[in-house]
């Protein structure tokens, strides 16, 4: 099944199946600030030639700017790419950043998340942008005897609200979880030869607040190990936490992603996002 919010889609993610997309399916998987592995630099390049997304090669970067905005200037609208995480603000190499621009979109934390409310008869509960603009860098795949895919290093969603929407958005973020604390997926799946339906139990929670821009917290998903509804046996490996960081600057919202990282570097991060959306938000910093 090719819907990636389906059970089968989910275990070939998290057990790191080698999985070969096209070009129009890697597009959809930036717009969605996916962090899976996408195979090949060369497929992450056709891009060019389908998308209005903009790829760079990033050749050094500038420290986070400091806010020069006064309280009588203008409001901001447009966010420029200086108020976007940096290359060199990873720890990791990224070698091609992808960049897209929105109107209306709205700010997604997790499409299981969405898709878990979904199946419960509730609304999905995403609230809707201005305007957005998001990235996704990737470090380059490597051929040879230690081949290597491309991998997923960070993405980042940055949303300007409505002042209301912004100021709204925290206070309401543990309803919106809320459901979902404990959520049974059931479905088919098909993994090294074998093949049936399992079942995964998966967790979404707020696990740390406060520690970056106006307000900040880290949501951790949490999957249990699937398990065969037939034989009882569970599937593949042990699947780790994965967590996201928001935070609000003014009425700038940022969805932070970041690969194989702990949530001490996480949380660090983020606060370098922050700075960096100080100069683009209203009020500024």
């Amino acid at each position: 099944m090719r819907d990636d919010l389906t059970f089968a889609e989910q275990v070939q993610r998290d057990l790191r199946d080698v999985h070969w997309p096209g070009p129009e399916e890697i597009r959809a998987l930036a717009r969605r600030r996916s962090r899976r592995r996408i195979v090949a630099a060369t497929a992450v390049l056709a891009l060019a030639g389908i998308s209005a997304a903009a790829i760079a090669v990033p050749g050094g970067s500038s420290p986070p700017p400091a806010a020069s905005a006064s309280p009588t200037a203008s409001p901001r609208a447009e966010i420029a790419r200086e108020a976007l995480l940096q290359p060199a603000d990873l720890a990791q190499p990224v070698d091609v950043e992808l960049y897209e621009s929105g109107l209306g979109e709205v700010v997604d934390l997790s499409s299981m998340l969405g898709h878990c409310r979904e199946t419960q008869g509730l609304p999905v509960g995403w609230v809707e942008s201005r305007l957005s603009r998001s990235q996704t860098m990737l470090r380059e795949g490597r051929a040879g005897a230690d081949s290597r895919p491309a991998d997923v290093v960070a993405t980042q969603g940055l949303y300007r609200l409505a002042p209301d929407d912004a100021g709204a958005f925290f206070s309401e973020l543990d309803a919106l979880v809320a459901p979902c604390a404990r959520w049974r997926s059931v479905g088919p799946y098909e993994l090294k030869g074998r093949s049936g339906t399992a079942e995964a139990v998966h967790s979404w929670q707020v696990v740390r607040r406060g520690f970056a821009g106006d307000e900040a917290v880290v949501l951790r998903h949490t999957v249990s190990r699937p398990r065969d509804l037939k034989t009882g046996e569970t599937i593949g490996d042990e699947m780790r936490p994965t967590d996201t960081a928001v935070v609000r600057v003014g009425d700038l919202i940022a969805v932070l992603n970041l690969n194989e990282a702990t949530e001490a570097e996480l949380m660090q991060l983020s606060v370098v996002a922050a700075a960096r959306m100080c100069a683009a938000a209203n009020p500024g910093c």
